[in-house]
């Protein structure tokens, strides 16, 4: 009796999970077909390095102001070392504020990253979405970058499918 009950729910359980239609798309493979993609990213890595320029110009100032400091230190009253101190410290927390404002969370980079990446990233998902439900689909799987998938049958990839409809 305790197999015939095991075996009906065995029964059940692989029914239902061959019931349920999945597709795999990479979607990294997917992103990178696109030009106006590549372009936006290329376009972000030369903002990446124009900021990162000038942020390295106001700590390289603030290098040599502190050299220039060190150098002078022994000749210098108490009141004029603290003074210079001071606005070492000020400058550089103000170089601090710049990368950050350029480079955090909420800084620049990230608002064009935004501007440039959000809108091409809802028409890939939108374009997997209208795919997943032409082929009746009910579970996507991006397969980019995922540690734990460890095979797929190449019959249910169809990263080359999004592409093509992307395209159209």
């Amino acid at each position: 009796m305790k197999r015939l009950i095991l075996l009906a729910a065995l029964l059940l359980t692989a029914g239902a999970i061959s019931a349920q239609n999945y597709i795999i798309v990479n979607s990294e493979k997917v992103f990178k077909s696109l030009d106006t993609y590549n372009t936006a990213i290329s376009s972000l890595d030369e903002l990446a390095k124009q900021y990162q320029s000038e942020v390295d110009a106001k700590f390289e100032a603030i290098e040599k102001l502190y050299n220039t400091y060190q150098s002078q230190k022994a000749s210098l009253s108490a009141s004029s070392r603290q003074a210079r101190e001071n606005e070492i410290l000020s400058k550089e927390k103000e170089a601090q504020e710049y990368q950050e404002s350029l480079f955090g969370q909420e800084g620049e980079l990230m608002k064009k990253r935004l501007e440039l990446i959000q809108p091409i990233q809802k028409q890939v998902f939108d374009t997997i979405e209208a795919y997943a439900k032409e082929v009746g689909a009910d579970l996507v799987i991006d397969s980019s970058n995922n540690p734990t998938l460890l095979y797929t049958n190449p019959a249910i990839e169809r990263t080359q499918q999004v592409i093509d409809a992307l395209k159209q």
